[in-house]
Formats: C-alpha cells, structure tokens, sequence
C-alpha cells in the first residue's frame, strides 16, 4: 500500500488537511485510510461503556461490532508502543494510507505549517518531507511550497510524487 505522511507542529493545520485530503482523494476514486499519532493517552471508548469495562477487566484487545462499523481496541499494558510498520500492516488493502504525525518515519511526507503558530519549519533537518504546506510563503527552502487552503494541488502532487499519475 501506498504511504503518504502529513506532519507538522501543534496547530499547524495537519488535521484538517488530513480531512480535506481524505476527501479529496476518495473523489478521486481512491480507496483511503489513516493512521494518528497521538502523544497523550487517548480514549476512544468512555467508562461505563461495555467494551470499556472489557479493558478495564483487563482484555488485551477488544474488538466492538455494530451493524455501521467495528473498531479493534488495543491496549499496551506497558509494552512499547508499536512502530508504523506494525500498524500499517493491519490494515485492509487500500489504494493509499494517509498519516498524520510520525514526524521521523521514514515515508514521504507534506509538512503543514502556520505562519502564527511561530514555530521553525521541520523541513530543513528532515529530508523525508517532500514539500510543505503553509499560508505562508516561506523562503530559502530546498522543497516546494504549497498553498496550505489548495488541497486540489496538494492531492496533486502527493499523487505525483507517489507515481500514481
């Protein structure tokens, strides 16, 4: 499957462009999916809830199915958290993987980056970032710079680079 990386400092946009970008892409006749990195500890299932009682018992993994959709729930219980590789693997085959975070995984990425959010580029210390998004212009740079808003010619050329044009 194809891997494509969306990354960035706190409130650089890279949400948001992941959104626009999924739905981009799968206008385009793609199949997607995604992969989050988040630095805290992250609840996706709420106390009093069944499958959260299952976890909280102690359940390695606990896999929740309704007729709309499932979701597998993995807890570490003080393992190491697993690298990308790993989690890439479980997915269904899909035409292409978006990923938002992984800052130093080794996939092509797009940096997403705000101008008022004052922090440095990552793009000049990491050669896996390919172009960056900005509403910005920035300068000196070695990548090509997008307009942050033109999802259309982001799409475009994380395609490009990709070969799948």
């Amino acid at each position: 499957m194809r891997r494509y990386g969306v990354t960035g400092w706190k409130n650089a946009g890279k949400t948001g462009l992941m959104e626009r970008l999924v739905a981009e892409m799968v206008a385009r006749g793609l199949s997607v999916s995604t992969v989050k990195h988040a630095h805290h500890d992250t609840e996706i299932d709420h106390q009093g809830r069944d499958s959260y009682r299952h976890r909280e018992a102690g359940a390695r993994e606990v896999v929740l199915c309704s007729p709309v959709r499932w979701a597998l729930m993995h807890e570490l219980r003080g393992a190491p958290e697993p690298p990308l590789e790993t989690l890439v693997a479980r997915l269904a085959p899909v035409d292409l993987v978006l990923i938002e975070g992984y800052k130093r995984s080794t996939h092509p990425k797009i940096e997403a980056h705000r101008a008022e959010t004052g922090r440095a580029l990552l793009a000049p210390g990491n050669a896996t970032i390919r172009a960056v998004a900005s509403n910005a212009a920035p300068v000196g740079l070695d990548v090509p710079v997008l307009p942050l808003d033109d999802t259309a010619a982001i799409a475009d050329f994380i395609l490009h680079d990709l070969g799948m044009t």
